[in-house]
């Protein structure tokens, strides 16, 4: 059915590059074409996400080679970013992948992907840029290059991808959230209220201390995983359904792109900082339906970079390094670093943020670790569109 390159994170969930086989998607704008996905494709997202393919944490990124940005120049191919409960505005890990894939494909071998491909070396940082339009804006991916035989440029996987992220900003900060009965847990004790923050990197997230949930000892481990989950469903049911909160996620332009994407459970105490990063923290990531982020969470790493920019936290050349529990528990190896390189493109304040809206560069690495080629046959009639235990 669809040929799979599977670039994965050192610290990543796997990305499924999905490059062939996917039908023709109907619509001249890339939210179009995301729209005919799920209308109409969504069995096989259901096919390549889920068991017996995939599994619940399984993430994905569909090329798309025609765009209305592709067709004027700005930018230089399309993606829709695939979860277990549907798609994503935008992922910083599937990106970082997408920087070294899109480098490294055989154009010979596969004809039809990116025929506008047109790689310029930077010889003095010895670097390639690729302009990937996502369906929250273009993204450049600044990555790494050496010389490969028959004077192909390749990827270097000893050197950090980098991509600066579209506009990102606080939308709230120190948000006091009421919780009703039926969305509490049980950690929360005799509490009713919590206090969070919400933000936007191309996704938009609630952001909130794990003490804020009712765990005081933070995120030592993955054994409160159930728990987290319980509470972090619990939470972002109750902000979806409150319309007091809506502004907080509330997309100015794209009404397609306003809907509270994650929810991240921050631990500011624990964190190895990568090299030339003044600090850390650790931070796990709920989106989709329920799904775990195993890496730091690109776009919630660039949005939680703004809601420090807009809390006057660090100056914005002061470089952070986020991570996950993996990255965390791994000595800090497969950390995102960021740091804010520029105010917004039109130098304007988005309606309703909080904060100065800042362009923030993430960086990280990605690691093949297979190809594949997957099947359906007719007369399947438990996995044509995937399944959750």
């Amino acid at each position: 059915m669809a040929k799979l390159p599977i670039p994965q994170e050192i610290v990543s969930a796997a990305t499924r590059i999905i490059y062939s086989g996917f039908p023709e998607l109907r619509g001249s704008t890339l939210l179009q074409k995301r729209s005919d996905a799920k209308s109409n494709h969504d069995h096989i997202r259901g096919r390549l996400m889920l068991e017996p393919r995939g599994h619940r944490e399984m993430y994905g990124a569909l090329l798309v080679n025609e765009t209305e940005l592709t067709a004027t120049g700005e930018a230089d191919i399309g993606v829709l970013f695939l979860h277990n409960g549907g798609y994503s505005t935008m992922c910083g890990h599937a990106t970082i992948a997408l920087g070294r894939f899109l480098v490294d494909f055989d154009a010979e071998a596969c004809p039809d992907l990116f025929p506008t491909r047109n790689l310029r070396l930077d010889e003095q940082t010895m670097t390639t840029t690729i302009k990937l339009h996502c369906p929250c804006g273009v993204v450049p991916i600044t990555v790494p290059v050496v010389n490969g035989p028959h004077g192909r440029l390749q990827s270097n996987p000893e050197r950090p991808v980098s991509f600066i992220n579209v506009d990102s900003y606080a939308t709230g900060i120190d948000i006091e959230i009421t919780l009703p009965e039926a969305h509490r847990w049980p950690e929360l004790g005799a509490r009713t209220r919590l206090t969070a923050d919400f933000c936007y990197g191309g996704a938009f997230y609630c952001i909130v201390d794990a003490e804020q949930l009712g765990f005081d000892d933070g995120l030592k481990s993955a054994d409160n995983m159930d728990a987290l989950s319980r509470a972090t469903g619990s939470l972002k049911t109750a902000l979806s359904a409150d319309p007091q909160y809506k502004p907080f996620f509330q997309h100015s332009v794209e009404q397609d792109l306003g809907f509270l994407y994650g929810v991240i459970v921050r631990d500011r105490n624990r964190g190895v900082p990568a090299e030339g990063a003044a600090g850390a923290e650790v931070g796990l990531c709920f989106f989709g339906a329920q799904q775990v982020d195993r890496s730091p969470c690109g776009s919630g790493s660039a949005a939680r970079r703004a809601l420090a920019h807009a809390k006057h936290m660090w100056p914005p050349e002061q470089k952070w390094t986020y991570h996950s529990l993996l990255s965390g528990a791994c000595g800090g190896v497969g950390g995102f670093t960021t740091h804010v390189v520029g105010k917004s493109t039109d130098g304007q304040d988005v309606p309703g943020s909080a904060g100065e809206t800042v362009r923030v560069q993430v960086e990280g690495q990605a690691f093949y670790t297979s190809f594949a080629t997957f099947l359906a046959e007719a007369a399947d009639g438990i996995s044509a569109s995937g399944f959750l235990l």
